[in-house]
Protein backbone atom coordinates (compact mmCIF):
# COMPACT_ATOMS: atom_id res chain seq x y z
CA UNK A 1 0.00 0.00 0.00
CA UNK A 2 1.17 3.31 -0.82
CA UNK A 3 -0.38 4.82 2.37
CA UNK A 4 -0.73 3.79 5.56
CA UNK A 5 -3.55 6.31 6.57
CA UNK A 6 -4.90 9.57 5.64
CA UNK A 7 -2.26 11.28 8.62
CA UNK A 8 0.72 9.78 6.48
CA UNK A 9 -0.40 10.60 3.09
CA UNK A 10 -1.09 14.42 4.67
CA UNK A 11 2.57 15.05 5.57
CA UNK A 12 3.72 13.86 2.49
CA UNK A 13 1.54 16.04 0.44
CA UNK A 14 2.88 18.93 2.91
CA UNK A 15 6.24 17.97 2.15
CA UNK A 16 5.48 18.81 -1.63
CA UNK A 17 3.96 22.02 -1.08
CA UNK A 18 6.25 23.00 1.43
CA UNK A 19 6.83 26.27 -1.23
CA UNK A 20 3.65 28.06 0.29
CA UNK A 21 4.38 27.91 3.78
CA UNK A 22 4.55 31.14 5.27
CA UNK A 23 2.16 32.30 2.67
CA UNK A 24 -0.90 32.35 4.66
CA UNK A 25 -2.26 29.45 2.03
CA UNK A 26 -6.08 28.52 2.28
CA UNK A 27 -6.50 24.67 2.31
CA UNK A 28 -10.13 23.78 1.63
CA UNK A 29 -10.82 20.13 1.77
CA UNK A 30 -13.70 18.18 0.00
CA UNK A 31 -15.80 16.47 2.79
CA UNK A 32 -15.50 14.50 4.91
CA UNK A 33 -12.31 12.77 4.28
CA UNK A 34 -10.28 14.76 3.59
CA UNK A 35 -10.63 17.01 6.13
CA UNK A 36 -8.43 15.76 8.65
CA UNK A 37 -5.90 15.72 6.24
CA UNK A 38 -6.18 19.03 5.24
CA UNK A 39 -5.93 20.21 9.29
CA UNK A 40 -2.55 18.32 9.06
CA UNK A 41 -1.41 20.43 5.76
CA UNK A 42 -2.97 23.43 6.93
CA UNK A 43 -0.54 23.12 10.67
CA UNK A 44 2.39 22.62 8.25
CA UNK A 45 2.34 25.54 6.09
CA UNK A 46 1.09 27.60 8.71
CA UNK A 47 -2.17 28.07 6.84
CA UNK A 48 -5.78 28.15 6.91
CA UNK A 49 -8.65 25.32 7.04
CA UNK A 50 -11.86 25.17 5.90
CA UNK A 51 -14.18 23.20 3.38
CA UNK A 52 -15.42 23.38 0.05
CA UNK A 53 -18.55 21.25 -0.18
CA UNK A 54 -19.31 20.12 -3.75
CA UNK A 55 -21.09 16.32 -3.65
CA UNK A 56 -20.59 13.70 -6.61
CA UNK A 57 -23.62 12.56 -8.67
CA UNK A 58 -24.21 8.80 -8.19
CA UNK A 59 -25.05 6.57 -11.20
CA UNK A 60 -28.31 4.76 -10.66
CA UNK A 61 -28.11 1.30 -9.36
CA UNK A 62 -23.93 2.36 -8.33
CA UNK A 63 -24.19 4.81 -5.48
CA UNK A 64 -20.30 4.66 -5.46
CA UNK A 65 -19.57 5.44 -8.84
CA UNK A 66 -20.19 9.69 -9.91
CA UNK A 67 -21.67 10.28 -13.63
CA UNK A 68 -20.90 14.31 -12.33
CA UNK A 69 -20.55 16.49 -9.69
CA UNK A 70 -22.77 19.48 -8.35
CA UNK A 71 -21.69 22.97 -6.26
CA UNK A 72 -23.40 24.50 -3.51
CA UNK A 73 -24.51 27.22 -6.28
CA UNK A 74 -26.00 24.54 -8.29
CA UNK A 75 -23.43 24.22 -11.19
CA UNK A 76 -22.96 20.97 -12.27
CA UNK A 77 -20.41 18.81 -14.10
CA UNK A 78 -21.58 16.37 -16.40
CA UNK A 79 -19.11 13.58 -17.27
CA UNK A 80 -19.05 12.30 -21.02
CA UNK A 81 -20.08 8.41 -19.70
CA UNK A 82 -23.02 9.59 -17.84
CA UNK A 83 -25.79 8.73 -20.59
CA UNK A 84 -24.25 5.41 -21.05
CA UNK A 85 -23.86 5.08 -17.48
CA UNK A 86 -27.73 4.74 -17.87
CA UNK A 87 -28.06 8.61 -16.31
CA UNK A 88 -31.06 10.12 -17.82
CA UNK A 89 -31.39 13.87 -18.06
CA UNK A 90 -34.55 13.22 -15.49
CA UNK A 91 -32.45 11.04 -13.19
CA UNK A 92 -29.72 13.79 -13.10
CA UNK A 93 -32.05 16.55 -11.72
CA UNK A 94 -34.17 14.45 -9.03
CA UNK A 95 -30.17 12.85 -7.94
CA UNK A 96 -28.49 17.38 -8.03
CA UNK A 97 -31.48 18.13 -5.75
CA UNK A 98 -30.69 15.14 -3.53
CA UNK A 99 -27.12 16.48 -3.40
CA UNK A 100 -28.18 19.99 -2.79
CA UNK A 101 -30.54 19.28 -0.15
CA UNK A 102 -27.54 17.48 1.95
CA UNK A 103 -24.93 20.63 1.08
CA UNK A 104 -27.96 23.00 2.50
CA UNK A 105 -27.57 20.18 5.45
CA UNK A 106 -24.00 20.20 5.83
CA UNK A 107 -23.63 23.82 5.42
CA UNK A 108 -26.01 24.33 8.18
CA UNK A 109 -24.03 22.30 10.52
CA UNK A 110 -20.25 23.54 9.55
CA UNK A 111 -21.67 27.56 9.12
CA UNK A 112 -22.06 28.36 12.74
CA UNK A 113 -19.35 26.94 13.59
CA UNK A 114 -16.92 28.94 11.10
CA UNK A 115 -18.35 31.18 8.32
CA UNK A 116 -17.17 30.28 5.05
CA UNK A 117 -13.74 31.69 4.19
CA UNK A 118 -13.28 33.86 1.43
CA UNK A 119 -10.38 32.75 -0.97
CA UNK A 120 -10.09 35.74 -2.79
CA UNK A 121 -6.38 37.04 -3.65
CA UNK A 122 -5.31 34.06 -1.51
CA UNK A 123 -3.13 30.65 -2.41
CA UNK A 124 -5.56 28.21 -2.52
CA UNK A 125 -4.45 24.46 -2.35
CA UNK A 126 -7.80 21.77 -2.57
CA UNK A 127 -7.55 18.97 -0.87
CA UNK A 128 -8.82 15.58 -1.14
CA UNK A 129 -7.93 11.85 -0.24
CA UNK A 130 -7.84 10.61 -3.77
CA UNK A 131 -9.12 11.22 -7.17
CA UNK A 132 -11.38 8.04 -8.68
CA UNK A 133 -13.39 9.97 -11.62
CA UNK A 134 -12.14 13.32 -10.57
CA UNK A 135 -15.88 14.77 -11.08
CA UNK A 136 -15.83 16.49 -7.09
CA UNK A 137 -12.30 18.04 -7.75
CA UNK A 138 -13.86 19.64 -11.05
CA UNK A 139 -16.72 20.92 -9.61
CA UNK A 140 -14.30 22.02 -6.11
CA UNK A 141 -12.43 23.68 -8.69
CA UNK A 142 -15.07 25.32 -10.65
CA UNK A 143 -16.68 26.57 -7.44
CA UNK A 144 -13.16 28.20 -6.18
CA UNK A 145 -11.93 29.56 -9.79
CA UNK A 146 -15.39 31.88 -9.71
CA UNK A 147 -14.15 33.55 -6.54
CA UNK A 148 -10.69 34.54 -7.43
CA UNK A 149 -8.06 32.83 -5.41
CA UNK A 150 -4.30 34.12 -5.98
CA UNK A 151 -3.70 30.32 -7.14
CA UNK A 152 -5.64 27.57 -7.48
CA UNK A 153 -3.92 24.11 -6.63
CA UNK A 154 -5.55 20.56 -6.72
CA UNK A 155 -3.48 18.65 -4.28
CA UNK A 156 -4.21 14.91 -3.50
CA UNK A 157 -2.40 11.17 -2.67
CA UNK A 158 -3.78 9.52 -5.82
CA UNK A 159 -5.09 9.58 -8.96
CA UNK A 160 -5.54 7.42 -12.17
CA UNK A 161 -3.31 9.28 -14.99
CA UNK A 162 -6.14 9.87 -16.96
CA UNK A 163 -8.28 11.70 -14.22
CA UNK A 164 -5.27 13.86 -13.23
CA UNK A 165 -5.13 14.75 -16.67
CA UNK A 166 -8.80 15.70 -16.69
CA UNK A 167 -8.59 17.69 -13.50
CA UNK A 168 -5.68 19.45 -14.33
CA UNK A 169 -7.40 21.59 -16.78
CA UNK A 170 -8.67 23.26 -13.52
CA UNK A 171 -6.36 24.35 -11.59
CA UNK A 172 -3.18 26.36 -11.47
CA UNK A 173 -1.04 23.58 -10.04
CA UNK A 174 -1.56 19.98 -9.69
CA UNK A 175 0.39 17.87 -6.76
CA UNK A 176 -0.26 14.36 -6.93
CA UNK A 177 1.81 11.47 -5.02
CA UNK A 178 0.59 8.08 -6.88
CA UNK A 179 -0.55 8.09 -10.40
CA UNK A 180 -1.20 4.19 -10.56
CA UNK A 181 -2.14 2.61 -13.93
CA UNK A 182 -4.79 0.40 -12.39
CA UNK A 183 -7.03 1.91 -10.27
CA UNK A 184 -10.12 0.47 -8.83
CA UNK A 185 -11.13 2.97 -5.64
CA UNK A 186 -9.24 5.46 -3.68
CA UNK A 187 -9.57 3.21 -0.62
CA UNK A 188 -7.19 0.35 -1.98
CA UNK A 189 -4.50 2.47 -1.98
CA UNK A 190 -4.34 2.98 2.14
CA UNK A 191 -4.06 0.32 4.76
CA UNK A 192 -5.92 2.15 7.21
CA UNK A 193 -9.03 4.29 5.38
CA UNK A 194 -11.94 4.62 7.89
CA UNK A 195 -14.92 6.73 7.68
CA UNK A 196 -14.78 10.30 8.86
CA UNK A 197 -18.18 11.41 10.35
CA UNK A 198 -19.41 14.91 10.51
CA UNK A 199 -18.90 15.27 14.37
CA UNK A 200 -14.96 15.04 13.63
CA UNK A 201 -15.01 17.25 10.17
CA UNK A 202 -16.99 19.84 13.18
CA UNK A 203 -14.49 18.79 15.93
CA UNK A 204 -11.32 20.29 13.50
CA UNK A 205 -13.31 23.35 12.52
CA UNK A 206 -13.86 24.32 16.02
CA UNK A 207 -9.75 23.75 15.75
CA UNK A 208 -9.94 20.22 18.04
CA UNK A 209 -9.12 17.34 17.63
CA UNK A 210 -11.23 14.53 18.75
Amino acid sequence: MPFRDRNEAALRLAEHLAEYKGRNPLILAIPRGAVPMARIVADALDGEVDVVLVRKLRAPFSPEFAVGSVDESGWTYIADYAARAGATPEYLETEKQAQLETMRRRRTEYTPVRPPTDPAGRIVIVIDDGLATGSTMISALHALRAKNPEKLICAVPVSPPDTLETVARYADEVVCLETPAWFQAVGQFYTDFPQVEDSEVIAILRGKAE
